[in-house]
């Protein structure tokens, strides 16, 4: 059995931890995908986390989204912090139970876990001058798209996915979906950080298809 000094040993050469230090991680809306994310992201040891959303768990959230039914009627971003300090006891997890502002601080990699894109354009729009690393995760039924952009500034691609065409991809709150297709929304966010972090180019556009067993990047 080992000890608490060897916890990332098996991580080591995929995970650059020594970089980790450096940055907060900001995940906006802890639902379906963004509560898997934040999950993984205390597991690979990210030391400083703020997470955003106004939502409290409902019964339905316990099947598609991971909480707990102990948890139903608390705000999702306080479930989730609890759950997290299980993970990690040293964890630095900053919380706001509000929609993003535009005027909201955040981290200098943002994670964007919301259902519209409406709101997914309002975010970006604020925060794309401000970030160094924006990961978008979307999930509709059993068919999940990610995005991702090392140089938000000057990032043209995204900018067309954000259109009617593109909620395709997404759904309102109501939408069918998966606890397993948002585990695996948030694996591949997730690998896009490590990546990242690793020096290696993010892969900007990637859907996977879980019925059809196909995986399209783009």
């Amino acid at each position: 059995m080992t000890g608490p000094a060897d916890r990332f040993a098996r991580q080591s050469g995929l995970v650059a931890r020594e970089r980790l230090a450096d940055h907060r991680v900001t995940v906006i809306g802890v639902g379906a995908i963004g509560r898997q994310v934040a999950l993984q992201l205390a597991s690979i040891g990210v030391p400083r986390l703020q997470l955003i959303d106004f939502d409290h768990v409902e019964p339905t959230n316990v099947t598609t989204q991971g909480y707990r039914h102990d948890q139903i009627g608390q705000a999702k971003v306080e479930a989730t912090v609890c759950d997290l300090r299980l993970v990690d006891p040293m964890i630095d997890v900053a919380i706001v139970k509000d929609r993003f502002r535009p005027r909201q601080r955040h981290g200098e990699i943002v994670v964007s876990c919301v259902d519209s894109i409406s709101s997914r354009t309002a975010i970006w729009r604020c925060a794309k001058s401000r970030c160094d690393l924006w990961i978008d995760g979307r999930m509709r039924g059993e068919v999940v798209r990610v995005l991702a952009s090392d140089d938000p500034k000057h990032d043209e691609h995204y900018e067309t996915t954000l259109f009617a065409a593109a909620e395709a991809h997404t759904g309102s709150c109501t939408t069918a979906s998966t606890v397993y297709a948002a585990s695996l929304a948030a694996s591949l966010m997730v690998h896009q950080l490590t990546r990242w972090l690793r020096g290696i180019p993010v892969e900007r556009d990637l859907s996977v298809n879980l019925l059809a067993s196909e995986m399209m990047p783009t």
